[in-house]
Formats: C-alpha cells, structure tokens, sequence
C-alpha cells in the first residue's frame, strides 16, 4: 500500500480540486444564469486537471523513486492514479449533482430542448443525469489520464534511462 501512497494523495486532491472547480462554475452562474457558456467554459479545468497530474508525477519520481524514474515507472503510476480518479469520480459526481448543484440538471436540460440540441425534454433527461455523467466523468477521467501521463512522462521521465527505451 505504501507503493501507492502518493497516487492515493494526489487522486484526493484532484477530486477535491474538481469539487472546488464545481462550486466555482455554480458561483460563476455556469449552471444557471450564463448555462449557455458552460459547455465551453468547463473544459478550461483541463489546466488545473493537467497540472496537478504533473505534480503528482514529479512527487512520485522525487520522492518514491529517489529522482530517477523512467518512462514505464512513471506511465504505471499515471495509471494508478487515473484509476483511482476514475474510482472516486462517481462520489465526485454525486456531491455535485445533489450538494453543489443540484438545479444543473434541470436547467440545462431546459436550455438544450430550448436551443433545439433535443426534440423532448424526455431526450435530454436521458443525457443530463447523474448515472450518466458519472458514468462518462470516470471513463473520461481514466481515458484523459492516461493520455496526459504518456505525453507528460516524456518530459518528466529521468534523460538517459537505457532500461526503458524512451
């Protein structure tokens, strides 16, 4: 367990980041009053999401592998700690959904039947919903994960590593 320590830490403080974001965007009227901007918007957490996958990388090669830690090392603690984010994210959704921001749902399913994006409310319910998004928010937080780590450890791994290859 103590292998894993550092993923479990960060994999917290990614949740608890992405809940604080959350309460940002309702602040911010993103759920309600300015709702036709959250779409975009909202993908600006990929700044912070990044950086904070970047940290916890370079925590793990400082201070579980002593500075050194190559490309494989590294790609398998990205994937830990995506899967631990994947993991948490659907209480992360659940919070959001039913503490943070509970009117989200219903108001942007009013706004998407409204701009035509679906023809029935019945049709947007069945896209803006809790099951859902926790479904999509942890597959998506595991795929992004993923991807983030393979092109960050290019530049975090340790230069002139022979036993990995890269």
């Amino acid at each position: 367990m103590k292998n894993i320590s550092i993923e479990f830490k960060w994999a917290l403080l990614f949740s608890v980041m992405g809940l604080l974001w959350m309460a940002l965007e309702k602040l911010s009227g993103l759920h309600g009053t300015y709702i036709d901007y959250h779409l975009y918007l909202t993908n600006l957490f990929a700044i912070p999401a990044i950086i904070v996958m970047v940290m916890a990388l370079k925590d793990k090669k400082k201070n579980y592998y002593g500075g050194q830690m190559n490309y494989r090392q590294g790609l398998v603690s990205g994937i830990i700690l995506s899967s631990i984010i994947a993991l948490l994210s659907p209480l992360t959704q659940w919070v959001t959904s039913f503490v943070i921001s509970p009117e989200y749902f219903p108001n942007v399913i009013e706004r998407s039947v409204e701009l035509g994006h679906f023809k029935t409310t019945a049709e947007a319910e069945s896209q803006f919903n809790y099951p859902t998004y926790a479904i999509k928010g942890a597959i998506g937080a595991l795929m992004m994960g993923i991807i983030t780590t393979a092109i960050a450890m290019i530049f975090i791994r340790t230069k002139n590593s022979t036993s990995d290859g890269i």
